[in-house]
């Protein structure tokens, strides 16, 4: 059996449900290797929480961030800033890519905790 982190979330980067459930689908599709399951919600303090599990991702150095950087412009994202990103054909925007959310394991890069944002731009 595989090694899972288990996290719990509130919308504190998102504007609704619906934003951090895109960003959960956008994670799993370009980063499958450390794809999210929901794991269902629980409640405190009339706040509501959202469980999600994914592959606990052993890091075996320190991740180069010029790494990321060149990974992310093949495939098509701009650096807008410090660790966030933008890919102007599909209109998402991919934020807070430090070297804390990208780890390196074996040479691979492996995104975690990913903040995923769609513009108006994605849906044309």
């Amino acid at each position: 059996m595989s090694l899972r982190f288990i996290n719990s979330t509130i919308l504190i980067y998102y504007l609704s449900w619906e934003d951090y459930f895109n960003n959960l689908l956008l994670n799993n599709y370009f980063f499958p290797d450390t794809a999210y399951q929901l794991v269902g919600f629980y409640e405190s303090e009339s706040v509501l929480y959202a469980v999600v599990e994914q592959a606990f991702i052993k890091s075996d150095q320190d991740t180069n961030l010029e790494n990321v950087k060149n990974f992310l412009a093949e495939n098509g994202f701009k650096n807008t800033r410090n660790n966030d990103y933008f890919n102007p054909d599909l209109g998402i925007i991919l934020e807070d890519l430090h070297d804390e959310n990208v780890l390196t394991y074996e040479g691979n890069l492996y995104f975690i905790d990913t903040v995923f944002y769609i513009t108006p731009s994605f849906y044309q």
